[in-house]
Formats: C-alpha cells, structure tokens, sequence
C-alpha cells in the first residue's frame, strides 16, 4: 500500500458520514485520429442534485483511478488523460462533515497531505491531463482542474469558486499556489480573497474562460463532445494553448498588498483564514510549487483547528439546512395557494415588495395607496426595476413584458384586493395606522385571505386585536434591501393558526428566503440583537467616550460595517424609533440616547461625512453631542457590548422568541450580514468566554462550532 492510500485510509476512519465518490474510468479513441484516451468521471450517485464532495475515501478513490492511468501512460497506452464530473456537477470541495469531527493537527495535516499528494500524480502524469468544468466547481473541485495541464469550462457553469476563506480556511489543495501561477497574483487575489469575502461571490462559466482559469470554453449541450474534439486537436498539435507571461515583479506585490486591503476593510483582522492565504500567494511569486504546498497543508492544519473555521462550518450548515428546513414550521400541507398578492403601501418597501413577489411568484400584484401620485411611483418603479433586468439580460421581452402586464396599481381596496389571497402592508410604523389598515383589507378581502404585516418591531397580536379574524394574520418582515438580504422572520401571533403559518411559510420558499418562526416579541431578532448593541455604544458614547473610541473597540469581531455607519445605512430615525418601542417593553435595558435624538431632530442622516473619501465625525454632529465625563478604553468597551448582546440573546432564548440559539445566528448571517468566521454570535461568545461570565453556561454545546473534546 503507497504512503498516499495509508494516509488516505487512516482519515477515512474520522469521517464515518462521508458521501464517498467514485472515479470511473474508461477509454476510448479520440476524433481526429488523435489515439487512445482514458477519462476520468467522478460520480457520488445518480442523484444528480447531490453534490460531489471530497472526503478521504473519495480522494483514495481517485488515486487509484490515477494510479491506472499512470501506468497506462507510462506504457505508452495512452495519449491522454481527462478529469469530468457528473452531469451539472464537476465538484464541490472537501467533505465538510468529515472536517468538524478533526480532533488532533496531525488528522488535519493528513487532509492536507493526503489531498496534495493525489492531486501531484495527476500533474505528473507522462501524458498531458486535461479538466472538464462541465458543472458546479468549488473548493478542491476546482483545485483537480487546476493541476491538469489544460482545463476547458462549459459556458453553462453556474457556480465556480474557491470559497474556503470565506468558511475560515485557505484553498490547501493547490489553489493558493499553481492559481496565481497561472493567471497572475491579482486575479488570484480576486478569486481567493475578494469574491470569498464578497459574501463568496461565484463565477460564471464566461468569467472563468476570462480570467484564464480555462483555455477554451463551449456550450453546455453538447460541452463534452466538444471537449474531447479540441482536446484532440490540442494532442495532434493543430491547437497551441497560448498563455500571458506572469508578472513577478512588483505587481505581484501590489496584488498581495490589494488584497491584504480587502481584508482589513472586511475582517479587520478579526479571522486569520485570508492573511495566511495571502502569505502563500505572497510567497508563491518564486514559483517554488512545494514550498507552496507545504504551507498550505500547515496552514490548513492550523485553521481546521481553529475557532473560525469551526463557526464557518456551524454557519454554513444553518444556511444550508437549518435555513432549508425551519424549526417549528407547521405542516405545509396545510398550506394555501397564492394566485394575487395584495401590497398595501406604495413607497420604496412596499415596492420592493410588489417587485419580488412578481418576480419569484409570477402571479397578479396589485399596489394600493392613499392617491394616485403615489401608486403610479410604486408600479413605475417595478417597472423601471424590470427594464433593467431585461438591458442585463436577465430576462426576455416577453418576460419582461408578462412581468409588467402583472403588477397593477389602485386606490379602491375593494376593487384590488377582493380576489387577492396574501397580502402585506408597508406602511407607516405606527400600531394606529397599521390597525386601520388591517380593518379596511378585512373589510375587503376574501376570508380565506393571509393578512400579512412587514412591521420591524410591533407587536403582531396587539395589530390582529381587533379584527374579526385574527387567526389569519402573521407578521412577516423583510430586511432591507429587500433582494439581497435572504432572511424572513415569520411572526406568529397569539391568534396566528396554523394554516396562515403554513401559507407564510411556503410563500417565503417560494421567494427563496430563509424563513425563521418567531415568537410576537418587541423587535423580534435581528432588530432586538442590534439594538442592544448599538444601544451600549450610544450609551458609552453619551457618558464621555470619544465617538472613534467606541467604533474601533468592536473591530475585532470583524462586522461587515462600524455600529455608526450601520446607523446610517438603517437611518438614524427608524433607529431611534425602534430604540423607543424597546425601551417602552424593557426600560431597564435599551436605554433611548438623548444624543442620537438630536441628531434626528437636526435631520442628520448620519454621524460622519465622507468629504475626505473615508468616513469622519460630521462637525455638525460633533457640535450635537452632550458628553459625560466617563471615559472607557476599547477593552472595557468591547466587553460592555459584548456582556449586554450575550444577557439579551440568553433572555431571548427564555422567553422562546425562537427554538435555539442557531435561530438566532442563522438570523443575524442572513438578516444583518454578520460574518460567517463569527457563526452568526453566540460560537464567538462561547469561545470568548462571554457566555459563562454573563449567563453561568455557554450558548451551545462543546464541539457545536467549536473542537470537539
């Protein structure tokens, strides 16, 4: 047995839940005459929905399909050989199943080892190697095309990346070494660093033949057909394979040094995944291809040991199952069918509203508002939204036009919603006017009709009161902007049955988000979380700590934005508004900032002004503050903030606002943009030791985003 396959079967054994990939071989002769082939497919099932992931069954597998193609070309049997995937899908990456249950370095190490080593044999094949990207190709999938002599990319492709620094770890099968050595540093930064941490952005199949990654690309119907025609043609000589020079020289430096920048700007420093990444990439310019791999299997050990890469992995399973699957959904059989939505409110929310239930729905939406102006704004910007989609050709014009032909606008409730079977109001944030509108749509609607709310903070039972029918109202709030952020908090209130829950859930699938039950508490999750943290900082700030001071002491959690420019993008009025609404349900706790008052009251959008290109403290603003004279470092700051979220979340789970505290961080990474290296929050409290200093217990259990014990 070779060290690779002793290597491979010892880590086999720590991965008992692997879904074990095949590596079929078979020959045949090439068009053109161009002689004898062998190719390589990777198959996990017939399932073709099922990913092909790599674990080290998977990876011995594919040795041994190499180790007789080896031969074969080493006999002079063959002429080539090539690597393809199932159809749609070439290969996703490491078994990340296999990789939470790592307990020691020295197993991580053995993923590294193991995964270069097979890898390395297909590059030193006698005969040249040729990838296929005939499907989705992440991870490792993309790394086996990578060290092929030449790789072709079907224009089709949906998803291609190298997405391991955005889960906490570092492309350690090749991608940090032979990727910028075939397309130069700064495109590697962009895959590797860039799109990762862009909330792991994917390419196309175009994009990917762009860049260089592919030497040739062709159409998905007939992509492998076309493969093997121009691989022959490649072999015969007919085709040289023609590649730009790499710039070793000071570029490569400054594409290290962009990248670090993105970093900084995205993780502050807080997750180490990217840093090591780039100190391979950086080292990588001499083209010493084993040095470069050998710092990847370090730095793969270290990070699969690592806190981050734990919470990476915990956040990407509440994405991908959790998110899939809600906790407490009803039965979805009893669900009703949605054929009209009705959307009460015509501003730029409830627009945005019309404009996604058109698009995911497909089904008649209807706008109503309190004049004309005003509806006529609402469905031309749905319109507007569409003519755009359609100059990017993301739809065609019959699309476009269907699309446009469905969304109408009225002032007549009766005559827009008497048929409507869903609908939601937009409208002010105010119990009195949310109450009236409820008893004007109930007036009109039909009985089997949903009666949605998008309210951020009040309370779902208190706006069904006094309704004939309560029973059929949920809250159902959205996270602004509307098509980009994935989360729907559904709300159940006292009165909410079962089958207007089930109806709420199944519409939130069918516009691709992901649905979270959530109890009729003040401000739910995400807005009752962030309150309480902007709340200390306000509150440290009003007692005499410098604005710059505060901002930079929770830097090392790495958050997408500072906490005062977030108060900007959610503008400073809804922030107080929502401040208010907690304060009047918890008084002891959120606190409303005389200082953030002012600012609202003088019409400030925000704290800073960016004259300068970088965000400074608005003179404006500065002459606002009325400061104490309580002055705390970032330390004593960084742990006030960091006490308060972690007393908040554990009453929040008392109170059953939501099942467990993996709502709670599936919330906050799909409804606020928190990273994944954090899971969310409560892993990082956990593994700060905030959890047991505030509540007496960690959040979640040991091994649960963390290493097991």
């Amino acid at each position: 047995m070779s060290t690779t396959a002793e290597l491979l079967k010892g880590a086999a054994e720590l991965f008992p839940g692997e879904v074990v990939t095949q590596a079929h071989v078979r020959h045949f002769d090439l068009p053109l005459g161009a002689g004898r082939f062998a190719l390589i497919t990777l198959d996990n099932g017939h399932d073709h929905t099922k990913p092909t992931t790599l674990g080290p069954q998977s990876l011995a597998n594919i040795d041994a399909a190499i180790g007789q193609v080896e031969k074969e070309a080493a006999d002079g049997d063959i002429v080539g050989v090539g690597v393809t995937g199932k159809p749609f899908i070439f290969a996703v990456g490491a078994d990340l199943k296999g990789v939470e249950l790592l307990k020691r370095h020295e197993d991580a190490l053995a993923i590294g080892k193991g995964g270069h080593d097979v890898l390395k044999r297909l590059a030193n094949l006698a005969v040249p190697s040729f990838a296929y990207y005939n499907g989705a190709s992440m991870g490792g999938g993309v790394e086996i095309g990578l060290h092929c002599t030449y790789r072709t990319v079907s224009a089709a492709l949906p998803a291609f990346s190298l997405p391991e620094v955005f889960l906490g770890l570092v492309p350690g099968w090749g991608g940090c070494t032979l990727l910028p050595n075939l397309i130069g540093a700064d495109k590697a930064v962009s895959v590797i660093i860039e799109n990762s941490l862009n909330q792991n952005k994917q390419l196309k199949g175009e994009q990917v033949y762009e860049l260089g990654i592919a030497d040739a690309i062709f159409e998905g119907a007939d992509f492998l057909e076309q493969s093997l025609i121009w691989t022959a043609s490649v072999l015969k000589g007919e085709i040289a394979v023609e590649r730009p020079a790499i710039d070793r020289g000071e570029a490569w430096d400054q594409a290290v040094a962009r990248g670090r920048f993105i970093a900084d700007s995205k993780v502050h420093g807080a997750a180490p995944a990217a840093y090591r990444a780039l100190d391979i990439i950086a080292a990588a310019k001499n083209g010493d291809l084993q040095q470069g791999f050998d710092a990847e299997d370090q730095a793969l050990a270290d990070l699969i040991m690592g806190g981050e890469l734990r919470s990476g992995i915990y956040a990407f399973n509440l994405v991908q199952k959790r998110g899939k699957r809600p906790a407490g959904a009803p039965d979805k059989s009893l669900a009703r069918p949605v054929t009209k939505v009705g959307v009460v409110g015509a501003g730029l929310m409830a627009s945005q509203l019309a404009l996604l239930f058109l698009r995911r729905l497909e089904v008649p939406v209807v706008l109503t508002d309190i004049d004309q102006e005003r509806v006529d704004k609402g469905v031309g910007y749905v319109h507007a939204e569409i003519d755009k989609l359609l100059g990017k050709g993301r739809v065609n014009q019959d699309k476009a036009n269907r699309l446009k032909a469905l969304v109408t606008g009225v002032l007549d409730k009766a005559e827009g919603f008497a048929d409507a079977d869903f609908i939601i109001e937009a409208v002010f944030e105010e119990m009195g006017v949310k109450q009236k509108v409820f008893a004007e749509v109930e007036a009109v609607a039909p009985a089997h009709a949903i009666l949605a709310t998008n309210t951020s903070s009040l309370s779902v039972s208190e706006m069904a009161s006094k309704l004939k029918h309560p029973e059929r109202v949920v809250g159902f709030h959205f996270f602004n902007p509307v098509a980009i952020l994935p989360l729907l908090e559904i709300v159940r209130g006292e009165q909410t049955d079962d089958a207007a829950l089930a109806t709420a859930f199944g519409v939130a699938k069918k516009l691709k988000k992901t649905a979270v039950l959530v109890k009729d508490a003040p401000a739910f999750v995400v807005n009752r979380i962030l309150t309480r943290f902007m709340g200390e900082i306000q509150n440290v700030i009003d007692e005499g700590t410098p604005v710059e001071v505060a901002e930079k002491a929770v830097e090392p959690l790495g958050l997408p934005m500072s906490p005062l420019v977030l108060l900007e993008l959610v503008g400073p009025a809804i922030g107080l508004h929502v401040s208010e609404t907690l304060n009047r349900s918890f008084p002891e706790r959120f606190t409303v900032s005389p200082n953030l008052k002012a600012v609202v009251e003088a019409g400030k959008r925000g704290f800073y002004v960016y004259d300068s290109g970088k965000p400074e403290l608005d003179p404006e603003v500065a002459a606002l503050l009325k400061q104490g004279d309580t002055v705390l470092t970032e330390e004593q700051v960084r742990d006030r903030v960091l006490d308060a979220v972690a007393q908040e979340i554990g009453l929040m789970l008392a109170e059953g606002v939501v099942a467990e505290a993996q709502d709670i961080d599936l919330c906050l990474i799909t409804g606020a943009g928190w990273p994944f290296h954090l899971g969310g929050i409560t892993p990082y409290l956990d593994r700060e030791g905030v959890s047991e200093r505030v509540n007496g217990k960690r959040f979640l259990e040991p091994g649960v985003a963390s290493v097991p014990a």
